[in-house]
């Protein structure tokens, strides 16, 4: 689990972030396989949910996030930003206080 710096200095790392992931009429199960990539790659991604989702954001997020065994690092409007630390050797990591 993130503890309370973890999860802030997550937040301002997110900030600065384009959302990668929309969600939109067909809810969480189109984008899970493209958010596992994105969480590989990035290990933090912003995302962004449509008004046309029956899911509200914390909803989505916390969908999501379970989905792809990442945890949920904020939600703010109708975005939220999520962090999964990456397998991958090749792609340099954020590292956690």
């Amino acid at each position: 689990a993130l503890t309370g710096k973890n999860i802030r200095q997550l937040r301002s790392l997110a900030h600065h972030l384009n959302p990668t992931i929309i969600i939109g009429k067909g809810d969480v199960n189109d984008e899970v396989e493209q958010a596992n990539a994105a969480l590989e790659a990035h290990e933090l991604i912003k995302c962004s949910v449509l008004d046309t989702s029956s899911l509200d954001v914390r909803e989505a997020a916390n969908e999501l996030a379970e989905r792809c065994g990442a945890e949920v690092v904020q939600v703010i409007g109708r975005k939220f930003s999520i962090y999964r630390e990456t397998s991958r050797d090749d792609v340099e990591k954020i590292k956690l206080d």
